[in-house]
């Protein structure tokens, strides 16, 4: 039997999710590329951590698919493989409506705050000319919102993490696809309508924004 970690101080949690969320988004924003080689100690240096927080991110990273590890070869930022998007773009497009339908049914004062900041972001989109890395950001910013809204934390973590490996996809296109900023302008009217709690409109828009970023994607091919 496998033995039991040491449970750590609050303090190295708080180090080791500060490691996990940076090396998270690094990979899912190809900022680290597919198939590269994952350095503990180098990117213990660029975060300014220790090792073992920087390990401890690496478990939960392999766990999400975004890295793996070879016997004898090392770690590696998993590569992104476009015949992953119809297994992803199935769980989205039942898991994405129920988490904008419940978003619109539970989200508190607190986070009706935090989409529609988000909302006012989204509206200023055109005027400051975005670049397309800006723009996903902002995708991931709204995506994870919403899911936070859902107070439902399975829910959430299943979603983080098939949100995650499609915005790899879609930075892997990012050069082919000619309306980026329309894509993530869609939020709008879904942010609006889980403020405004209309879960089924929430449901509808949800739905439809998944379908039309495969198809985006497949259309880039």
């Amino acid at each position: 039997m496998q033995q039991l970690a040491t449970e750590p101080t609050g303090e190295e949690l708080s180090l080791a999710e500060r490691a996990y969320r940076a090396i998270r988004d690094r990979l899912v924003m190809l900022e680290i590329r597919p198939g590269a080689p994952i350095n503990e100690d180098q990117l213990g240096q660029s975060l300014g951590v220790g090792r073992t927080p920087v390990r401890e991110a690496l478990k939960r990273l392999q766990y999400e698919r975004l890295i793996t590890t070879y016997p004898r070869r090392g770690t590696f930022a998993t590569d992104v493989n476009i015949t992953d998007l119809a297994h992803i773009s199935e769980v989205r497009q039942e898991l994405e409506p129920l988490a904008a339908a419940q978003a619109a049914r539970r989200a508190t004062a607190a986070d009706r705050a935090t989409l529609t900041a988000a909302l006012r972001e989204l509206e200023s989109v055109d005027s400051r000319r975005q670049d397309a890395a800006e723009l996903m950001r902002l995708d991931l910013q709204v995506h994870r919102a919403i899911y936070a809204a859902t107070h439902n934390p399975y829910l959430e973590d299943t979603l983080v993490r098939h949100d995650n490996l499609a915005t790899r996809i879609w930075c892997l296109f990012i050069d082919r696809l000619p309306d980026m900023a329309g894509h993530v302008e869609e939020h709008g009217p879904l942010i609006e309508s889980i403020v405004t709690g209309d879960p089924d409109k929430a449901s509808e828009l949800a739905r439809s924004h998944v379908v039309g970023f495969e198809r985006a994607i497949r259309d880039a091919i």
